[in-house]
């Protein structure tokens, strides 16, 4: 593989201009396309496979033209201090609010609160429910106006006015301008890494290229695969950190050939060959990741995880073809300044450096270090046992938004679980009558209003033909708590019995148990997404360092950061721990998404580390290194760029946190921190300490599998000895530096 991706480096630093233009190109009719595509509808969210999701498609068919997923406007009245919502003048401002909504042409039913005796047992406060026709993101200017400006002539009348629901909900903010911090921040990074403005620039220039085209491609492909904006936020999470970091990796090694004395042409071809294999494979690690994802059987994920490693597929190829075009048009414009004005000079490094010496520190003391390493991320994984899973609703959002406000007031008017309903659908399909299915709906009613945990129940409401009910049913506690999906699991438990009893058939739904429905497809989810996912990486790992315990150690040192990273967001999010400082108002349970979410994309970028940081330890070794020495080799060519990279991520990460949605901010935290841990952590002192005490037997493979699995030469052996060493030194009689020989234990 190398030998074929320095050829492709040479052609792409010779053909830079058709190359560059080439992928101008592709942008442009990208873009033209992105201009003329569709927007894409909203199917919403859906989980094939559960009792709650059942129950939506169940609503649908009985319930013909009800919009069951239709947009919804719950408003909410509370009268001023010392007053009640019953008085005549209130009562009036909102049955006429209630009247005026009820006329719009996309409304389906508007209810009257003073009929539906939706008032607080005090009188103080009040709701209005407004459904709609047609989805949230279906609903014109018009519809929302008029409901809008109704509302506002409520609140001239005195009455405090929230709206909840997703009809006229806030728009959560994507967090841009902390996403420009990111990228200068990382910009930085690269011009103290390189010491160079054009060194620095180019990452970012080609990232953003490849971001470009990705967001494109998505918006393109919306309409045909259903894809949400939520599903470009994690392409361009990734699309970004990975093509910078890809970028760099190839930039520095290009450096270093030409520290060696290659020609320019020469020095692309052979960062191409080399670094470019070691991304390669690096970008597949992260592919599999992403595309695993798919196993979970969430449509949302799947859609997420494949447009992500579409994007981080594009990043490698931008990195072994337009980076090196780049190098073509600035051969020494990306070398330090320093060395540029040293150019009759040796250009070669220097014997040690800071990654070296760190290297050395650890080699000479493997055993505390690991010690303290494992020890440390195995405390901050701590609070990972106290997990509680669930979906985030208004209640995690901002006190500034009026459907937080909303949530607020209902829960102090109506009792917590007044957030939370329940919703029971019974098919009474089976019965003989239209009058034996009411009795087995009214069966059904009261025995669930005798559960513990359920403060009331609703009227049950027919469908046309008379053989399907839906009621809901009030938890006496809010939807996050444990007590509520207790009462869930009670309801489904003694279901048998009841149904025996009442000669129908029910489900429960609604979006609490839907929250908890998808909480428990996820956990159960989680262990064959990491068979499958560990193991194909695994088996990609044994081709590229041809060792068996080289992939082991890099499986497990992933599992302590992920641990690590996931006892860091609990600690955050749902213990409350620092959680001011990220402008979380409201913790909860961890979105159930979350933790296969995190061990997905850590683990590909942790696979990242490992064989950008490892191939270069296996070069060294291959060519000659003890093992010990092999490993303070590799840390000097790699710690320094390694580390960069590591903050690039991070930077670009932890941009997300400013994201007014709280899924994002806590998407961009989780892999913010799992980064700190696995690069800084896992692969600069745990890797370095395991392998300095392996020794020999880290490189080790039966002969058995040398025989079956491909030599791909990721370090580039038979490349060395294909391409000449250069003739002549850059500085004429400069001597090579040696690096002094490590102690190895």
């Amino acid at each position: 593989m190398a030998t074929v991706l320095y050829h492709l480096g040479r052609v792409a630093f010779r053909w830079r201009w058709f190359v560059a233009l080439l992928w101008v190109a592709v942008l442009g009719a990208v873009g033209f396309a992105a201009t003329k595509a569709p927007t894409a509808s909203d199917e919403g969210f859906t989980m094939p496979g559960i009792e709650s999701q059942k129950a939506f498609d169940l609503l649908e068919q009985r319930f013909p033209g009800s919009a069951a997923d239709g947009a919804s406007a719950r408003i909410v009245f509370v009268a001023p201090h010392g007053e009640k919502v019953t008085a005549t003048g209130n009562k009036a401002a909102i049955e006429k609010l209630v009247h005026g909504a009820a006329d719009g042409s996309q409304v389906a039913a508007a209810v009257d609160p003073f009929r539906a005796k939706a008032v607080s047992k005090d009188a103080t406060t009040a709701y209005a429910t407004v459904t709609f026709k047609v989805k949230a993101d279906q609903l014109t200017d018009a519809s929302k106006q008029t409901l809008e400006r109704s509302i506002d002539k409520v609140r001239a009348a005195g009455l405090t006015v929230e709206v909840g629901g997703d009809a006229l909900a806030t728009q959560p903010g994507a967090g841009g301008s902390s996403e420009a911090i990111g990228i200068a921040i990382a910009a930085v990074v690269l011009l103290i890494t390189f010491g160079s403005l054009a060194a620095a620039g180019l990452p970012l220039l080609t990232a953003i290229l490849g971001v470009g085209i990705s967001m494109t491609a998505i918006k393109v492909l919306a309409e045909t695969f259903n894809l949400s904006d939520t599903t470009g936020t994690l392409a361009t999470m990734l699309g970004l950190a990975c093509g910078i970091d890809y970028a760099l990796f190839v930039v520095s090694r290009y450096r270093e050939e030409r520290a060696k004395g290659h020609e320019p042409r020469q020095a692309a071809g052979l960062a191409a060959g080399t670094a470019g294999s070691a991304v390669v494979f690096a970008g597949l690690t992260v592919v599999i990741a992403l595309a695993g994802l798919s196993v979970v059987g969430i449509p949302v994920l799947t859609k997420m995880g494949l447009a992500a490693a579409g994007a981080v597929l594009l990043a490698v190829l931008i990195s072994l073809t337009l980076v090196p075009a780049m190098l073509g048009f600035w051969p020494d414009a990306v070398l330090a300044r320093g060395v540029r004005k040293r150019r009759k000079r040796s250009l070669r490094q220097k014997p040690h450096n800071a990654g070296s010496r760190w290297a050395s520190i650890v080699v000479r003391h493997p055993v505390p270090v690991l010690l303290l390493g494992v020890v440390g991320l195995g405390a901050m994984a701590a609070p990972a046992l106290g997990l509680q899973l669930g979906m985030p609703g208004d209640e995690s959002k901002s006190t500034a938004t009026t459907e937080r406000r909303a949530y607020d007031d209902l829960a102090k008017g109506f009792g917590p679980g007044f957030n939370g309903p329940l919703t029971i659908v019974v098919d009474a399909k089976k019965a003989k009558d239209a009058k034996s299915a009411k009795a087995a709906v009214t069966t059904i009613t009261k025995e669930i209003a005798r559960t513990d945990g359920v403060v009331s129940v609703s009227t049950a409401r027919f469908n046309q033909a008379g053989d399907t009910a839906v009621f809901s049913a009030t938890p006496s506690t809010s939807p996050t708590d444990e007590k509520t999906k207790e009462l869930v699991k009670t309801i489904r438990g003694e279901r048998p019995g009841i149904e025996s009893k009442a000669g129908a058939s029910f489900e429960v739904t609604g979006t609490t148990a839907l929250n908890i429905d998808v909480a428990e497809k996820v956990q159960a989810a989680l262990v064959p997404y990491l068979v499958v996912v560990v193991g194909l990486a695994i088996v990609l790992l044994l081709v590229v360092f041809r060792s068996l315990l080289v992939p082991l150690k890099a499986a497990l040192g992933f599992l302590l950061s992920v641990l690590a990273a996931l006892g860091a967001v609990v600690a955050v999010f749902q213990q409350g721990h620092g959680a001011h400082l990220l402008g979380v108002e409201t913790t909860g349970p961890i979105m159930s998404m979350m933790p296969i979410f995190l061990v997905g994309i850590v683990f590909g970028l942790a696979m990242d580390y490992e064989v950008f940081l490892v191939s270069r330890i296996r070069e060294a070794y291959v060519h000659g290194d003890r093992p010990g020495q092999a490993v303070v080799t590799g840390f000097r060519h790699s710690a320094r760029v390694v580390v960069a990279a590591a903050l690039i991520m991070m930077a670009v990460f932890s941009g997300f946190i400013g994201a007014d949605e709280s899924m994002i901010k806590m998407i961009g935290f989780g892999l913010a921190v799992a980064v700190l841990f696995d690069a800084f952590v896992v692969r600069m002192a745990i890797v370095p300490a395991v392998l300095s005490l392996l020794g020999d037997k880290a490189w080790a493979l039966p002969r058995w599998l040398q025989w079956l699995l491909p030599d791909i030469d990721v370090e580039g052996e038979k490349l060395s000895r294909k391409v000449p060493a250069p003739s002549t030194l850059v500085a004429a009689g400069t001597p090579e530096p040696t690096v002094p020989p490590v102690p190895v234990r």
